[in-house]
């Protein structure tokens, strides 16, 4: 792999710390170091910064790689596994394509689209961002995801279990079958009306069983969880990662603080955003309405407001991968982070790389471009933290490096003379 440096631009580092001009090194998979001690000689190769920001690599923080944009639940369903998988590769090569070099695996539609499409990037054959694959959604009968009935049994995109002893076998399952990351569907869901938002129809001794399972095989846990009972649950059973948290209360809250150093949350504003204003035709206003989405964004504007001021850990991620809410468009929730929770500029670019980071590993080496880190890495042309939209048009990205290795670069700014013919110049 070349020794790479990229000059003379302006880095966000995302530790917090402002922006500066300068110079960083990255040597193999790894940034080696930036500023003055980012030396320009013995290098393969020199990208030209000048007038850019280097910034990190985002990280899509629910992330569905095998939703290729479907309009329904049957859509999800209908394609064959070999379709699916194609499906899945294409939606990977799309999001790197817009400067996601991560993808946080919330759930899969078929339980190995993300293993196989993770291990095809991980072994160089097809291309597409860091992957910690989704299992299934695992919930109960009569919950979101179980699309049956006694006189249509009907395999949805959920695994459906029943107590702790089927909780343990499932998730064992997902585990060998090469997953990183369980997802439970602890609380209902507007799109079902028999388990709808603020009802719990997984038992706790459900969550810790899951909980126990994997983290006892070193895999992590994420529930989809909109109601207050079950984000207590998954709190109290030591859950990894949370999407939606629309409801809350004063205990709740307390309880987020508490863990805000071992949970993320991803509010996944994207989803009710787009079906409010982007829904037409697959989901009319009305729809809307009778499901109760403003009253949910509502609530999810006084939760996530309240959680940011006491520091807890957000991703973005909005369920894209659905007709009205497409993959490739997942940048867009870092403005919705800032419209409805009141988010900085540089904040919501935290949660979209820092943040993501940490979710991605635990060893603390992604999500922001510090000496040692991985080289993961966006060339933008502009200012993010002057209009964070820029992030949203794929042609702003003059560059996207993962591991080290240049996925897309604008043309004309790498130099790739040896060091003894710039010498010679």
């Amino acid at each position: 792999m070349p020794t790479t440096l990229i000059a003379n631009a302006t880095i966000w580092d995302a530790t917090g710390a402002p922006g500066f001009v300068g110079d960083l090194r990255v040597e193999g998979n790894r940034i080696a170091a930036i500023g003055h001690d980012a030396a320009r000689s013995d290098v393969d190769q020199i990208i030209d910064g000048t007038g850019k920001t280097l910034m990190p690599g985002l990280t899509e923080g629910h992330a569905h790689i095998s939703f290729g944009d479907a309009a329904s639940t049957e859509d999800l369903i209908a394609p064959s596994p070999e379709a699916h998988t194609l499906i899945t590769a294409r939606m990977a090569r799309l999001l790197i394509d817009q400067g996601f070099t991560s993808c946080y695996g919330a759930s899969a539609a078929k339980l190995k689209l993300d293993v196989a499409v993770r291990d095809a990037v991980d072994a160089g054959h097809i291309p597409g961002p860091r992957i910690r694959a989704g299992s299934t959604e695992i919930t109960v009968t009569g919950g979101m995801g179980d699309e049956s009935r006694l006189h249509n049994p009907r395999i949805g995109i959920s695994c459906v279990v029943d107590g702790p002893e089927e909780m343990r076998r499932a998730v064992r399952l997902a585990i060998r079958e090469g997953c990183d990351n369980i997802k439970l569907d602890v609380s209902g869901d507007p799109f079902y009306p028999g388990s709808p938002a603020h009802v719990t129809p997984m038992a706790f001794e459900e969550v810790q069983m899951a909980v126990d399972t994997a983290h006892a095989f070193g895999r992590k846990v994420n529930a989809h969880s909109r109601s207050i009972e079950g984000s207590k649950y998954c709190v109290r059973a030591g859950v990894d990662g949370l999407f939606h948290v629309e409801y809350a209360d004063s205990e709740l809250l307390d309880m987020l603080e508490e863990a805000k150093d071992r949970i993320v949350i991803a509010p996944s504003i994207g989803l009710f955003h787009a079906m409010i204003h982007h829904g037409e035709p697959w989901i009319s206003r009305a729809a809307c309405d009778a499901m109760g989405i403003p009253a949910l964004i509502e609530a999810s504007v006084e939760t996530h407001s309240a959680l940011r001021k006491r520091g807890i850990r957000h991703l973005i991620g909005g369920d894209y991968g659905l007709a009205w809410n497409p993959q490739g468009t997942n940048a867009r929730d870092i403005r919705l982070l800032i419209d409805y929770y009141g988010y900085d500029a540089a904040g919501a670019l935290t949660c979209a790389t820092r943040n993501g980071g940490q979710a991605m590993r635990d060893q603390g080496d992604l999500g922001t471009l510090v000496p040692g880190a991985l080289a993961d890495m966006l060339l933008v042309d502009g200012d993010p933290l002057a209009d964070v939209t820029i992030l949203e048009d794929k042609n702003r990205l003059a560059m996207v490096m993962k591991d080290g290795a240049i996925h897309s670069i604008a043309p004309g700014l790498i130099d790739t003379a040896t060091p003894d013919q710039r010498r010679v110049a």
